[in-house]
């Protein structure tokens, strides 16, 4: 068996969907088999893939569902349903991409250039919901410490003001038993406490125990001290603000977000097409 001069014709007119016809070669060789040698005639094509049909197909969808992700960081952080709804559809819309592309291709082993791409921009696309999940933290975060140091700046007006009400009344009972001793001294004519009633008897023994105006307000002070859980709270809320970022403006994580997020996405376009192309 051999190939007769000009054996294969038309090869120059032939069209593939895909792929475009550079070389072919016509070439003979022995093969050795069991049952002897044989002669084998074999054409050999070389093919380059189409960029175009892909370029249209799967590589311009992507830009446009990577770039449709970028949409969130336009939108307010308060809009938690939109947000979330636009960042789980682009997903869902790669990972269906990725899908279809792969059962068009061949099965191989490696990995190939058109995997690389559609991992990048799943990637990115699945960082922008992450995004919004940072400011979601950071946001509920800052709101819930500043609810609770207002709370506790409210318990603690709350308690000096119950404070300074118990002192006055303290003050105004402190006054009215004087009176009554001053009469008391001036009844010099009775030598025994047998004419004054139990009650009296039981406050003049108070009193003679060493009751005065001072030990009533000391003792009076210390009873109606600051407690310790005013104190744990106070502590608890300082401890709270030093664990949250300390963003003053929760916008602005968006705002970096909408210049690192398309330049990085740039970048790797570059590195991509220059490594692949050129």
């Amino acid at each position: 068996m051999y190939w007769k001069n000009e054996a294969v014709v038309g090869v120059d007119k032939a069209e593939l969907s895909q792929f475009s016809i550079l070389d072919f070669a016509a070439t003979v060789r022995e093969e050795t088999l069991a049952s002897g040698t044989y002669q084998r005639l074999s054409l050999s094509f070389l093919l380059k893939r189409n960029v175009g049909y892909f370029i249209f197909q799967t590589y311009l969808p992507c830009i446009l569902i990577v770039m449709l992700s970028w949409v969130s960081f336009w939108i307010n952080h308060e809009a938690t349903s939109a947000r979330v709804a636009l960042g789980i559809t682009t997903v869902l819309t790669m990972t269906t991409i990725s899908t279809g592309v792969r059962s068009s291709l061949p099965r191989i082993s490696y990995v190939k250039a058109i995997d690389i791409y559609l991992v990048m921009c799943f990637v990115f696309v699945f960082a922008a919901l992450l995004e919004y999940a940072a400011v979601n933290y950071t946001y509920w975060g800052s709101t819930r410490a500043k609810m609770k140091a207002k709370k506790l700046k409210e318990s603690k007006a709350a308690t000096e003001v119950a404070t300074n009400e118990e002192i006055i009344e303290l003050q105004d009972v402190r006054v009215s038993p004087i009176p009554y001793l001053r009469r008391r001294n001036k009844a010099s004519t009775y030598s025994s406490d047998a004419h004054f009633p139990p009650s009296f008897r039981r406050t003049r023994s108070y009193y003679s125990q060493g009751f005065n105006r001072k030990s009533l307000e000391r003792s009076s002070l210390e009873r109606h001290k600051k407690p310790y859980v005013l104190n744990s709270l106070k502590r608890g809320a300082h401890v709270l603000r030093a664990s949250i970022p300390k963003i003053k403006d929760i916008n602005k994580i968006d705002k970096m977000a909408r210049i690192i997020f398309p330049v990085s996405f740039l970048l790797f376009n570059s590195i991509y097409w220059c490594f692949y192309v050129f």
